[in-house]
């Protein structure tokens, strides 16, 4: 793993956004196409702020979408289409090659299936991904399943991942979080060729502990992320607050 801690979160989502602009670049030069993956939420802010500016050759790029709540309606704020479409799709000059958006608001099996179908068809070159207060990675919360091969899943949230998607402000109540969510599986994540996460944040120090100092166990789900070839981790001072060990900066 490589850590870059930056003294804000501005400049930590300004360096995850260049080098996976630039690990973007080099697949389009190799291959002349590149697919990538895209997480949401508030860790994500600033870099997709930045991605959106950077020089790439969109038209060849298709995305797959991370993770989507179960039975909420593109309309609502807290929908990761909505929020994907409104902070990344629709600020780029030209449009994706294609969008792979996951819909909850279908049968959640047949969704599974039928984006398992798209991105087994392909190798992912840069996955951005960011990390919960609860240690989780995508929405696969703690114990997280290392094991199943599926490319995406449905899960079920818990109680402390709610409170984190309240606590953020998407949704008014804890009742009003969704139960459960299709998420990309932790396999199908550590199948990309590079990872980029972006985890921003004092709220955040403790997971960002065990995902780079704590051993590798389902508990702490981004604890994987250890033994991927090329992870970067992009911090700043408040999710770097809790290391033990001296990193990169």
């Amino acid at each position: 793993m490589k850590v870059s801690i930056g003294p804000s979160k501005q400049e930590a989502g300004r360096l995850a956004s260049e080098q996976g602009a630039g690990l973007i670049r080099s697949a389009l030069k190799k291959n002349g196409q590149a697919f990538i993956i895209l997480a949401t939420g508030a860790s994500q802010f600033e870099m997709l702020d930045n991605l959106t500016r950077e020089a790439i050759d969109w038209p060849k790029v298709t995305v797959f979408h991370l993770d989507e709540y179960i039975g909420l309606p593109i309309s609502h704020p807290a929908s990761f289409r909505k929020y994907l479409k409104e902070r990344f799709a629709g600020r780029i000059p030209a449009p994706l090659r294609a969008f792979h958006y996951i819909n909850g608001e279908t049968d959640p099996l047949a969704e599974c299936a039928r984006l398992k179908r798209l991105i087994s068809a392909v190798t992912i070159d840069v996955a951005f991904v960011g990390i919960g207060e609860n240690c989780h990675l995508a929405f696969n919360d703690p114990p997280a399943d290392f094991e199943t091969e599926q490319a995406y899943l449905v899960v079920n949230l818990d109680e402390a991942c709610r409170r984190q998607q309240m606590g953020e402000g998407w949704f008014a109540t804890l009742d009003g979080v969704p139960r459960q969510a299709i998420s990309m599986s932790i396999r199908q994540i550590m199948k990309s060729r590079a990872i980029i996460c972006t985890v921003p944040d004092r709220r955040k120090a403790e997971a960002v502990r065990k995902a780079l100092e704590g051993p590798v166990t389902p508990e702490a789900p981004a604890s994987i992320l250890q033994r991927h070839p090329d992870c970067r981790f992009f911090l700043d001072a408040g999710s770097a607050s809790g290391l033990k060990r001296r990193h990169a900066s």
